[in-house]
């Protein structure tokens, strides 16, 4: 959905008035629902919350348009129907957002005329999943997400492997409900992202939707290798003991077994509470865990009850929520780096600057249309943050250099001086020279990938070296490469150098469709290099396999046929073929249907299943005589679905296309 920029409405008419607001409603619940429910945000956290605090503004402006639809009177999320509802005695409600310090001095004029002598606690906000835990004698019986506020899902199961939440307490009271924020480091969220790309899944796009994701697994053993986390912040109901104050109730709460907020302000003073706001901003990055904002947060129990709550917000605490953070820096220079494929990707270096806790000093400009659309030269002084507080980019151009002018892509390669081509179907320039030195690293890297012909122990570092120092130069070469070679290379002792060369013969026995696709043959990926080798049955087939006859293949589109007999027509590639089939690699298919059971099925699969990996499921229905799509439509026979699926799950309801589960996939086997 595209954002739309709202215009100033202080010249608007009513009725008009009335149309921006419909459209902020549209727009807000969009992209809420693309984050609590999906986990799957299109826009930053600060753009969502601006939003929302326009119309929050609107609608008390003009109350004649007040719905109790409207995104501004629910908290957000609605319980999945894949967990049992929890009904929450206690409301799990959401605070008010503030951006500025004026704000907070307005938030703290409020609490004035009803509280003579307020005292704030400021803590950071976690940015996280909140949850429930209730105890009963001291020992934990329900974990539940937050939901709308009033219902939620019960997770129990999976809150219990989370190592920071306690199964028993250290005094037995009675019965105490906390509400606590349920993260992942971003030490755990990276080992994550590598997992699910290494098994070719959609990696989660930030910390907060990966604990999300992790935390709504129906499996948990799933959920228990994911390492998240909790910080407990709250006690929202208690029987056993008398609390009277926020600072009170957190530490009573670490001396019973939780991890509580790891830092909580008290004062009297709200410039004092600016100043910790301020702190906790600037040491963001130092953190082991992400923070959108921090919690102001009036401490006495009774003076909360005094100042009450409106329908949606209390009015004893504020969000106070850092925008992202960006920075301005020289740029100095664009380097172009050649894909595997050949595409050119620039990428700006600059002045080093800290973002979210970490020195950066480059970042993606993806291609010459992103760079003329921001008209980015050299030498400009440019804005860049870190998308998600993980990944760099860059937002605009603060200042530009005097008499500076666009930067513009090479037009020969850097690598091996061939002229670049356009691509007609992508905003990218590529390298077409099959010899291009640059290219031929990247795609030693990909040959010997786990997914391809999954060399152990020949990374990105040992190809680089094996390329630098000669010894290399197309996959072939692999298979040439002796002991007193290895020797020769920095790093390198006796067992290192034997466990590769071991590693190298091993994958001499890899099927054909490995081979194919480490062939890095564009736009054939594994699920097309294992067509071809089913199909075709030998690498020499392939090779003289005309692009009607590739056509044939259900699932196989005019231009990959197209690339598949380019590549082939090639006399340098058909070289190196004849190579690798001199070295005495296997080069022909293995019988991989184990039955016909799937015969004539397509599956289509989305989200992510309880025990069974994508490529796993994929595996298990090709050698069943099934195929499967990455899109729905009549012709699906299945839909197998998990976790967190999405449009290919709505796509199927529509069509009315059978959805089945793991559970029952797996009893279709039997």
């Amino acid at each position: 959905m595209k954002d739309i920029q709202f215009k100033n409405t202080d010249n608007l008419s009513v009725e008009e008035i009335g149309k921006v607001i419909e459209e902020l409603r549209q727009v807000i619940e969009y992209h809420s629902d693309r984050y609590y429910n999906k986990d799957a945000p299109e826009i930053e956290d600060y753009e969502y919350d601006a939003l929302l605090h326009k119309l929050i503004d609107l609608e008390e402006k003009y109350p004649m348009f007040y719905s109790d639809t409207s995104p501004t009177v629910r908290v957000g999320g609605v319980a999945q129907n894949t967990f049992a509802q929890v009904e929450h005695t206690v409301q799990m409600g959401s605070l008010q957002d503030v951006f500025s310090f004026d704000e907070l001095r307005e938030f703290d004029n409020r609490v004035r005329q009803v509280v003579e002598k307020p005292l704030y606690i400021v803590e950071p906000k976690i940015d996280g999943l909140s949850v429930s835990l209730v105890y009963k004698d001291g020992a934990l019986v329900q974990g539940s997400t937050r939901g709308n506020g009033f219902v939620g899902e019960d997770v129990t199961e999976n809150i219990r492997t989370i190592k920071t939440v306690p199964l028993k307490l250290k005094e037995k009271l009675p019965f105490v409900e906390v509400r606590g924020e349920v993260y992942m480091s971003p030490v755990n969220f990276k080992k994550l992202v590598e997992e699910q790309e290494l098994n070719e899944e959609q990696p989660a796009k930030n910390p907060r939707n990966a604990a999300a994701g992790s935390l709504r697994q129906k499996n948990p053993k799933i959920t228990a290798k994911r390492n998240l986390d909790i910080f407990v912040f709250n006690i929202q109901q208690i029987e056993g003991a008398e609390i009277t104050g926020h600072k009170q109730s957190l530490d009573y709460l670490k001396s019973i077994g939780f991890t509580v907020s790891p830092s909580y302000f008290v004062t009297d003073n709200i410039e004092n509470v600016i100043g910790e706001i301020q702190k906790i901003g600037d040491n963001r990055g130092d953190y082991n865990f992400g923070i959108d904002g921090a919690v102001v947060k009036v401490d006495s129990l009774s003076d909360r009850e005094k100042l009450g709550s409106t329908a949606k917000y209390p009015k004893w605490a504020v969000a106070y929520k850092y925008p992202p953070e960006e920075k301005e820096t020289k740029l100095l220079d664009i380097s172009v780096q050649v894909g595997r494929t050949g595409a050119i990707t620039p990428t700006a270096v600059f002045e080093p600057i800290q973002l979210a806790g970490t020195t950066v000093s480059r970042a993606v400009l993806h291609n010459q249309d992103f760079i003329d659309e921001k008209n980015i030269s050299i030498g400009d002084i440019i804005v860049v943050r870190k998308a998600g507080d993980i990944i760099p980019e860059v937002v605009k151009v603060a200042q530009h250099i005097q008499n500076g002018e666009c930067y513009k892509l090479p037009d020969v390669c850097p690598s091996c001086g061939a002229k670049l081509v356009k691509d007609e179907e992508q905003s990218v320039i590529r390298c077409i020279n099959s010899a291009c030195p640059a290219q031929c690293v990247r795609s030693l890297i990909h040959f010997c990938s786990r997914n391809a012909m999954d060399i152990e122990g020949m990374g990105e570092a040992v190809c680089l070296q094996l390329s630098e120092k000669g010894l290399v130069k197309n996959f072939a070469d692999i298979y040439s490469l002796t002991f007193e070679d290895l020797l020769e290379l920095e790093g390198f002792a006796k067992k290192k150098a034997e466990n590769l060369i071991n590693a190298i013969n091993k994958s001499k026995e890899k099927d054909l469709s490995n081979l194919i696709y480490g062939l890095g043959i564009r736009e054939v990926g594994e699920k097309a290099a294992k067509l071809l080798s089913k199909k075709f049955k030998s690498l020499d087939s392939i090779r003289t396999a005309t692009k009607e006859q590739i056509m044939e293949i259900d699932g196989f589109g005019e231009v990959m046929a197209e690339f598949t007999v380019e590549y082939f027509n090639d006399a340098s590639n058909n070289e190196i073929c004849d190579k690798l089939i001199a070295q005495n690699l296997n080069t022909s298919s293995a019988e991989e249907n184990t039955s016909e059971l799937f015969a004539g099925m397509t599956f289509v699969l989305t989200g992510t299943l309880p025990t069974l990996s994508r490529k796993d499921a994929s595996d298990i229905i090709e050698k069943n005589g099934g195929k499967t799509s990455s899109s729905v439509s009549k012709k699906t026979t299945y839909v197998l679905a998990g976790e967190e699926a999405g449009s290919k799950l709505d796509k199927a309801n529509a069509l009315g296309v059978k959805v089945i589960t793991e559970e029952e996939f797996l009893q279709m086997l039997k």
